[in-house]
């Protein structure tokens, strides 16, 4: 009769830094034989932990930490920004991305951008954002912040524009995230189905 190697062997913890755009500077991932099926995730000071099964292969653990970090960000966005917060926000990703070369003198929410997700006026230093983009995942509001920032550089969306938003790592997810959304509010409406 052989021995159950998950408990011959102790749960797992490993720490490792979070992917791009996570708000926590590490990730932590312990590993339960207890916990059997579920997973879960929740914030510990300046790092993420998320449980999972102690069998859980690596790959299932790699695409669990992704999915639990977005469950995350997503549920902190749904934390209503205001004005003051989203132009806080906006300084930050200046400095870490643009070296602090991006300075909007206004950053807010609007309500008339239903076709944009964001707008800038380089002129006047200012920068609008969709109020659609709200209780959307993290990663995505500041995709949109930093191109409305890379605006402020560069005007248009040539190949410098492309270049200065490559710093940011979550770009093409983000992107791809938009665009998921845009293509779904095109599907036409099917009510559902009824039993008679």
């Amino acid at each position: 009769m052989s021995a159950d190697p998950s408990a011959a062997s102790p749960p797992r913890s490993t720490t490792s830094p979070p992917p791009g755009g996570s708000r926590a500077s590490a990730v932590e991932v312990r590993r339960s034989a207890r916990r059997r099926r579920t997973v879960s995730a929740y914030r510990e000071g300046d790092r993420t932990v998320v449980l999972i099964p102690a069998r859980m292969s690596e790959a299932e653990e790699q695409r669990w930490v992704g999915v639990m970090l977005d469950k995350l960000a997503a549920q902190e966005s749904k934390r209503l920004l205001g004005d003051t917060e989203l132009a806080e926000r906006a300084r930050r990703l200046s400095a870490q991305y643009f070296d602090g070369r991006a300075l909007p003198l206004t950053v807010r929410w609007v309500t008339n951008q239903n076709t944009r997700w964001g707008s800038c006026t380089p002129s006047e230093g200012s920068i609008r954002l969709s109020h659609r983009l709200q209780g959307m995942p993290e990663y995505v509001v500041d995709y949109v912040l930093l191109h409305e920032l890379a605006h402020l550089l560069v005007p248009g969306h040539g190949p410098d524009f492309w270049r200065l938003l490559e710093a940011y790592p979550r770009t093409e997810r983000a992107r791809g995230y938009l665009e998921g959304v845009v293509a779904a509010e095109r599907l036409p409406f099917r009510p559902p189905a009824t039993d008679t």
